[in-house]
């Protein structure tokens, strides 16, 4: 069994580049991979390991200038979830390419799990999904907005296409662990919306609080990691992941006549061309051989998003 952890943090961290190495080093030494992103504005990412292995990377995390306060939310994977570890110098730690959005500079209104029923049943407030389309396909809160978004950065290019949809509403907005929102609330404060609320922790966090019986959650949770997906009690979701779009599937997709491993499923065979298909077919050649040998081919891993 290993431990997961997914965690954020907005700081000013004016040399990044200085802690790439040395946390790599660190991350290394106890048994942990993933990927952790690293910015001017912060840190971002996920890990998995041997508990002691990750409680060790969290605790030497907070030493460091800026993340004292640093949270995350943790789970469990009974595979190993990712085959190695990154830490990424990125512009930003999740790419929304709006200058002037500063999460530092506030946020919406934080909403504890508990009570994020009775907001987005309000008649007055819109509930707002902030992922991508292909992660709202397999789960999300009733009646919220999917703006079918391929990627984040689309996101004020979709508000501003349909703000005059919200007049007079509240905004709840939700993600997957928080981030997103973190830069969606700040944004839209920019843009004149007066309430604006988010999930405090995302949907992990209400997955892990809110019992089932009680859930307005319907679906499974994407995440970027070897599980695919999470559910309820963040229990492994039945998702299982395209490795030629990367978009999860269901194992019952596995019968559909488009699908072979490694290659092409329903969401995408009429989307790849045939070079495309047979530079796929030898990836997942070199898959085979590599499990052969009791290893993991490091194209087996799950991209992070930082979309």
């Amino acid at each position: 069994m290993f431990k997961v952890a997914a965690l954020y943090h907005f700081t000013r961290i004016p040399d990044p580049a200085a802690w790439q190495a040395p946390l790599h080093a660190f991350c290394q030494s106890q048994n942990v991979t993933g990927t952790l992103l690293l910015a001017h504005e912060g840190i971002n990412g996920t890990i998995a390991g041997p508990a002691d292995g990750i409680d060790a990377v969290l605790t030497h995390l907070r030493t460091l200038p800026g993340l004292e306060a640093l949270d995350w939310k943790t789970s469990t994977a009974q595979d190993r979830p990712f085959a190695r570890l990154k830490v990424r110098l990125k512009r930003e730690i999740v790419t929304m390419g709006q200058p002037d959005v500063d999460p530092l500079a506030g946020t919406g209104h934080y909403v504890d799990p508990a009570d994020w029923n009775a907001l987005i049943t309000a008649p007055d407030v819109a509930v707002i999904d902030t992922r991508n389309a292909y992660e709202v396909s397999i789960g999300t809160f009733d009646g919220a907005i999917d703006p079918q978004t391929e990627r984040f950065r689309d996101f004020p290019a979709w508000w501003e296409a349909n703000k005059h949809r919200f007049h007079n509403k509240r905004i709840a907005m939700f993600c997957t662990g928080g981030i997103r929102c973190e830069k969606s609330t700040n944004y839209l404060l920019g843009q004149g919306v007066d309430e604006v609320y988010h999930l405090r922790g995302g949907i992990l966090k209400y997955l892990e609080e809110v019992p089932q019986d009680q859930s307005t959650w319907q679906g499974d949770c994407f995440v970027f990691d070897g599980r695919v997906s999470v559910g309820h009690g963040l229990s492994e979701g039945p998702h299982l992941l395209c490795h030629a779009c990367r978009l999860p599937i269901l194992p019952k997709d596995r019968n559909r006549p488009e699908y072979e491993v490694g290659v092409s499923c329903h969401l995408c065979a009429d989307k790849t061309s045939d070079a495309d298909k047979a530079r796929f077919r030898e990836r997942q050649k070199q898959i085979r051989l590599a499990e052969g040998r009791g290893e993991r081919h490091l194209h087996a891993d799950i991209p992070d998003d930082t979309r």
